[in-house]
Formats: structure tokens, sequence, C-alpha cells
């Protein structure tokens, strides 16, 4: 794996994979729509020599091919708004793999554990049923099935799936990203769900060390791959690490159905996360052996450490 295309290289999972990419020394082109930020991104991982920033949309085949010129490898990464994911999601994976298919590149397609629905394993490996109930979940199926289409049976694929993530890369639209720069802020902070069930959560960093690992090996392809965190974790103990990281104890509120709803109607894609609060009700927890029979042993930050890397990027961020 010589070169690389990242799409959507500004987001918390793009910005962790163009990190661990340019770590490896890996020609690496940040594709993104804002110039300023694919900027703010090369001098956050020193201005390297083999990195290039590249600015388009990722709707249009012809913005990715021009950008992707010698590239082997493109990771998805770009994603669309909660509530206009049902309309554009698939579209945009149609632009995606209509574009490697003229340049026969390869695609890691990174998403999420929506598809799989409720929990019926203990720990979900990839050949748990695919039964979303959700409308978030629906879309991310179909998203699925078309990456696997016969239309694009000559293009190499594959899909990581990750749990909720945190880690120094993430935004504050993520689900902890929101409320842990609350925290670094000093500000009273929200938080999505129930903070007494423990739950799964995989450090960016970590996540991208497998992914990239996964997307040199030919064998990989073709296949879906849990990507797992170090373990489970409560909400409570993430707002004990946090507020010891950054030296402030505001208070933190929990979020569930009626002050998402209510939220919802100042911030529209609130009242679309109502749909996913099973998830902090039912947690679901992947399973990684499929990885450590197949790949190696599973990079696995521990919590404390983790969230207060995270901490200090965003205190660094704010100040």
């Amino acid at each position: 794996m010589k070169k690389t295309i990242v799409l959507g290289a500004t987001g918390g999972t793009g910005a962790a994979i163009t990190a661990e990419l340019v770590h490896r020394g890996v020609e690496t082109v940040a594709f993104g729509r804002s110039r300023a930020k694919l900027e703010q991104l090369a001098r956050q991982l020193g201005n390297p020599k083999h990195l290039r920033l590249s600015t388009g949309d990722a709707f249009r085949p012809g913005d990715i091919a021009a950008a992707a010129g010698g590239a082997e490898v493109l990771f998805h990464c770009a994603n669309v708004p909660y509530n206009e994911m049902a309309q554009k999601l698939v579209p945009l994976g149609e632009s995606v793999m209509e574009a490697a298919k003229g340049l026969n590149l390869k695609v890691v397609a990174v998403d999420g554990i929506y598809p799989y629905g409720r929990r019926q394993m203990k720990e979900v490996t990839e050949e748990h049923p695919k039964q979303p109930h959700t409308r978030k979940g629906k879309t991310r199926l179909a998203f699925e099935r078309m990456l696997f289409e016969e239309r694009w049976d000559s293009v190499r694929k594959m899909i990581v799936r990750l749990p909720d993530y945190y880690g120094p890369t993430a935004n504050d639209a993520s689900y902890l990203g929101s409320t842990l720069a609350a925290i670094a802020a000093g500000k009273t902070a929200f938080f999505i769900g129930n903070m007494r069930v423990p739950r799964e959560y995989v450090y960016l960093p970590d996540a991208a060390k497998m992914i990239v690992e996964l997307a040199g090996r030919d064998d990989a392809y073709g296949e879906n791959w849990n990507i797992p965190g170090a373990g489970i974790i409560s909400g409570k103990e993430i707002v004990r690490f946090a507020q010891k990281a950054s030296g402030v104890a505001k208070p933190v509120i929990p979020l569930g159905r009626a002050g998402l709803s209510l939220l919802g109607l100042f911030q529209p894609v609130m009242k679309e996360i109502v749909e996913m609060l099973y998830l902090t009700e039912e947690p679901l927890k992947l399973s990684g052996e499929k990885y450590r029979r197949r790949i190696g042993p599973i990079p696995a930050t521990g919590f404390e450490q983790g969230i207060s890397e995270t901490m200090r990027a965003w205190m660094n961020r704010k100040s």
C-alpha cells in the first residue's frame, strides 16, 4: 500500500486514519470540502511531505477521481448529517464506488453497528443477523447492500464497523464528543442516554491502526470486519475520568427521550437520535475474535489514558 486517499479526512475517523497512514509513511491524499480544515489537519500532523490536500465534493465521482490518481486504496470516511442520511447516504456511496471502479481502487468503507439491530449475541460477531428496526439502521443496511451489488463486482471492498467512539480527532458532532468538549471547556455538559449502563466505545487511534492494517491485507476484502474497543464503560466513569483530566467538575446532565425530543425543537438532529437510544439501554458489544484470529492482537488503550489524551486535545483546541 504505497498511496491512499481518505474521503472525509477532517472528520473523526478520517483524521485518525489519515494520521495513522502518515505515521506509517504512506503517501496519502486528504480529501474534504474545506481547505481551511484540511490545512489545520496538516498542521496538526506536522505538515508531512507525503500528505497532499485536495478539496472537492464526494458526491461528484469526477472530483474523487481527479484527486485519487495513482492511489491503491480509498478510505470512505465521508458522512452526511443524521437528518439527511435516508436521502443522501446511498447516493454518496454510489459516487464513491463509481470513482473507485473507474480507477480500479480498493475501498474501505467505515460504518457503524446500526445494521445489526437489537443484540442477539452476548458478543456480536460479523455473522450476527442484520435486522435493523430503526431508520438509521435500515439506511445503513441499504448502503451495505449497494456496496456489494453486482455492478461493483470489479471493485474490491470491505466494511469496517465501529461502535461509538472517542479520541483526539473526534468532533463535537459525535455522541461522546459533545460531552467531552463541554467538560474540556468547563461548561455544563449533556450525556446522550443512560449514564449507568456500561457500553462499548473504541478509541479512534486504536481503530485507525486496525483499519489500516486490514486495508493492507488482500485477503481481508469482500468482508465485514468488527473494530472493537478496549471493553465497556459507564457514562459515570467516563465523566469521572474526563473531569479528572480537565480539573473542572461542572454538572453533566443525561438526556433521554424527553430531553432529546425537546432539544429537537431547536436542533433537528437531536430528535433523530431518539431512535438510537436502545443502544444505551441494551448495549451491543462487538466480538474481536475474527480480527485476533486472522490479523493479530487488538490495540486497546485503557479508558483513563484514552480519555485523558482526548481531553488534552480538546483543551488545546480551545486555548
